[in-house]
């Protein structure tokens, strides 16, 4: 990492999974990693996250920060994103571009679509039985994992689920492998569960999505080597003030609620912890005082559903780096001087 400064910041990160709507957290990467004052000790991710984590990491590994953007955006190509002004000519002919409200629309009542929520519920990937492929494999398999696993650049650690007692499994270091990230992004109405023999319990295990038990863990930096301040990069709007009646936005809702209920469990441990140091009745020397903060763009999030997390769009996925770079555009402009000083999420306030 680079050499510390005074105006140097220190922080961790944690990366929500979310699908396709992961490109967001790609923009956000791409422009936290051009602020060479920027240190990131430390990444934990699930599922989405867990994919962009690694992808930093090996391109780090490669050539620092461009070489992470440089990976960042190969993974991100692999997985079908487009240049903006090369869509169709679309900027060249002067016609408006299409919001995400109406992609996401358009993808969420498309043929494709509604065949796939409807198949979610009547089959499962095991249906395919010996023409079952897994179309993240062949992607994830080309990463350095050499890169991914070694001691330089941030600490990796990525999540994933155990189907067989439901609890929280961490990787790092030497366990980051193929299989790794693709059980920490297994969603099994997608995929089959990704098997293999896990040294921590010393038995075949079952791996489903990460975002079940931990989207994504924060527990793991708050190792005392690494910095007080977790940068959350979210995807799942925590609210919606309008009432889903229509079985495409409950299913939506439900996904949501369910994907963030581990990260609420942990900043309400947080909260309990920051009032019991603040009260006085525990030391800093017992509990560590974590510095929580948040980049989201719940306006952009709240016009996507689950169907848009399943099918990358080319255009989608580039207008969502485009609004991740934008997000932390903002957070870096309003909140830069608080890193490494105060929490800029009011977590007494989020659960009052």
């Amino acid at each position: 990492m680079a050499r510390q400064t005074q105006d140097s910041k220190r922080i961790n990160l944690a990366l929500q999974g979310g699908g396709a709507h992961g490109a967001f957290t790609w923009g956000v990467l791409d422009r936290l990693l051009e602020d060479e004052a920027l240190e990131i000790a430390a990444i934990s991710g699930t599922s989405a996250g867990a994919m962009n984590g690694a992808a930093l990491k090996a391109g780090w590994a490669k050539g620092g920060r461009e070489g992470a953007r440089a990976e960042l955006n190969w993974f991100w190509a692999q997985m079908g994103a487009v240049e903006e002004h090369g869509f169709w000519s679309w900027f060249m002919a002067g016609i408006p571009m299409p919001g995400s409200r109406e992609i996401g629309r358009a993808l969420e009542y498309s043929m494709a679509g509604q065949v796939a929520d409807m198949l979610s519920l009547v089959t499962t990937p095991y249906a395919l039985g010996p023409f079952y492929r897994n179309p993240l494999r062949p992607i994830v398999e080309r990463f350095d994992f050499s890169a991914v696993c070694s001691d330089g650049g941030p600490d990796l650690f990525v999540c994933a689920t155990k189907v067989r007692d439901g609890k929280i499994r961490v990787f790092a270091g030497e366990e980051l492998t193929s299989e790794a990230l693709l059980a920490s992004a297994c969603l099994p109405t997608l995929f089959t569960a990704v098997e293999f023999h896990d040294p921590k319990s010393e038995r075949m295990e079952a791996f489903w999505d990460g975002g079940y038990s931990g989207n994504p863990a924060l527990f793991p930096l708050f190792r005392p080597d690494l910095p007080d301040d977790v940068l959350i990069i979210a995807l799942n709007p925590l609210e919606r003030d309008e009432l889903p009646m229509m079985p495409a936005q409950i299913q939506n809702r439900i996904n949501e609620i369910s994907f963030n209920s581990s990260l609420l469990r942990e900043l309400r441990a947080i909260e309990y912890v920051q009032r019991l140091l603040d009260d006085g009745r525990i030391s800093s020397n017992e509990k560590k005082r974590v510095l929580v903060h948040m980049i989201a763009e719940d306006s952009v999030m709240q016009d996507l559903s689950v169907v848009t997390k399943m099918f990358p769009n080319g255009y989608l996925l580039a207008s969502l780096k485009a609004a991740g770079r934008a997000a932390a555009e903002r957070f870096l402009s309003e909140h830069r001087t608080a890193l490494n000083d105060h929490s800029t999420v009011n977590l007494r306030e989020m659960f009052g």
